[in-house]
């Protein structure tokens, strides 16, 4: 049976609607997907680097510390296994479990102990330890012009040192508000790589009393003593935050196994005793800016008005290694596009400094009492190139970055020679200067701590530093198991002769050591 006809013109009329049908539809589909673009994770992480791509992170201490005590110190809330109490045989069951679960690494991870994120357990000490004395600081900041011997104001140092609030409150931050990636905060301590000591030390030792410091030092150092995971490895997983270095003075040496937070290594053995600090355990961190950061734009701005040489602005007068500061002042008083002044303190003096450093070209960062100083990181976040005259200086992340491409080196020698330092400053080409202006507004993120943390902020560099020294830290505290007087064995069994053997777990350690 023969199909029916249809009119070709009734079949051109309809193909037409179909088409313009769909063309309409795919017009919609178009709009809508503009509208609605699908999520994708990686590209959002891309585009906005923050939680709140509009809310710039925070880097001041003050404004991150007010906001940390009234919207979210108030109410964390944590559960953890912290012993508060040690029993006799914690210590034991503790590197059972321990053990337990460095060989389910061992077996799992092909690339363990070097792999991330790096997994931290926060100790949550007792209030007096922690959030008392941060709201000692916040009380007293505003009512207080309490100065250092010296004339520093204390609460400065202590925001220049304040590396402990920066990384303590980054690792107990939620994770939803978390932007590093490369550590993550654990609540059982068998799961941990690292144990975070959240004292703070500086905030102590300015803002107490000498005896009632003392007394709370020797209390932190019990209370932490005391925990079964310092006990099994003597403390060589344990991170101090001893940023100042004359905080935590009169226990240091019960802690000298840990891993401190150092501004420098100080070897002139003023501040530290021999055998306590080294390369191999410790790290090294920037102090905090006291001046605002100086970005890509105002360093582009303030390009012409960069009238002067060579920029000073401190204490002239230092002991220790800080001596060669007279030496630079009586070499250098008086010459042309030179400005060196004594430092002063308060709002006036920041606002001084800030202001030298962004029309300088070169600025001095000789070293104080000891190898380091803060206004190192002051001229690099003010896009003036740092001039270092200290022989003994360790930098802040210096197996990461190559500080050759941000600040000029002179030895002590050469500075001090007559005639020798303004000529070799003039001698450098423009175009080195502005290529090295460049690097410094790169680099600057390396220096400013913030909230959140940053990634290639500090925070992050901290981390990734710390991830080279898991190998020996897990190594060494292997081989202090070799003391544990009833060590662990391993009971095997031979099926086909019936025979039991027995073998020491020490090669099985080496395995996750």
């Amino acid at each position: 049976m023969r199909a029916k006809q249809i009119p070709s013109s009734l079949t051109r009329s309809k193909s037409q609607i179909l088409l313009l049908f769909f063309s309409l539809s795919l017009i919609l589909l178009s709009f809508l997907f503009f509208l609605f673009p699908p999520s994708d994770p990686a590209a959002s992480s891309t585009t906005h680097p923050y939680p709140h791509p509009l809310i710039p992170p925070q880097t001041s201490f003050v404004a991150s510390l007010e906001h940390f005590l009234t919207h979210k110190a108030l109410n964390h809330r944590s559960s953890d296994d912290t012993v508060r109490s040690l029993l006799q045989d914690d210590v034991r069951m503790f590197d059972d479990r321990k053990f337990a679960k460095e060989m389910d690494w061992v077996h799992g991870d092909r690339y363990y102990p070097l792999n991330f994120p790096i997994r931290v357990y926060v100790y949550q000490m007792p209030n007096k330890f922690t959030y008392n004395l941060l709201w000692l600081f916040r009380n007293t900041y505003r009512e207080t012009s309490n100065l250092t011997s010296n004339g520093s104001p204390v609460h400065r140092l202590i925001e220049q040192h304040s590396i402990d609030y920066w990384l303590w409150a980054d690792l107990i931050a939620p994770e939803s508000e978390r932007l590093l990636k490369n550590v993550v905060r654990v609540h059982r301590q068998e799961e941990a790589d690292l144990f975070f000591v959240p004292f703070f030390t500086t905030i102590s030792f300015f803002l107490l009393e000498k005896q009632q410091c003392k007394a709370l030092y020797r209390e932190a150092l019990k209370w932490v003593t005391d925990q079964p995971a310092w006990k099994r490895s003597e403390g060589r997983d344990h991170i101090f935050p001893i940023h100042h270095p004359w905080s935590f003075k009169s226990v240091r040496r019960y802690v000298k196994n840990s891993i401190w937070l150092l501004p420098d290594m100080d070897s002139t053995g003023n501040r530290y005793k021999p055998g306590q600090v080294s390369l191999e355990k410790d790290l090294i961190l920037p102090y905090v800016p006291n001046v605002d950061l100086c970005d890509a734009k105002c360093v582009s701005e303030s390009e012409s008005k960069r009238t002067i040489l060579l920029f000073f602005r401190g204490r002239l007068k230092r002991n220790a290694g800080g001596k060669i500061r007279s030496k630079l002042v009586t070499e250098l008083a008086g010459a042309k596009d030179v400005v060196i002044e004594e430092g002063t303190s308060g709002d006036q003096g920041k606002a001084a400094a800030q202001k030298g450093m962004r029309r300088s070209i070169f600025c001095l960062s000789p070293a104080g009492d000891t190898p380091s100083s803060a206004r190192l990181f002051d001229a690099i976040v003010s896009g003036c190139i740092p001039v270092i005259i200290s022989d003994e200086l360790e930098l802040p992340f210096e197996g990461i970055l190559d500080y050759r491409k941000i600040a000029i080196f002179v030895s002590s020698t050469d500075a001090v020679q007559p005639g020798w330092l303004l000529p070799f400053l003039k001698g450098i080409s423009s175009t080195q200067i502005r290529e090295m202006r460049r690097n410094l507004v790169e680099f600057s993120r390396h220096f400013m701590y913030s909230s959140p943390a940053q990634p290639l902020g500090p925070e992050d560099l901290v981390w990734r530093m710390m991830g080279g020294k898991l190998v020996n830290i897990k190594l060494h505290t292997r081989r202090s198991q070799r003391v544990v007087k009833e060590s662990r064995s391993v009971c095997t069994c031979d099926c086909r002769s019936g025979n039991n053997t027995t073998s020491s777990t020490l090669s099985g350690q080496s395995l996750s050591g």
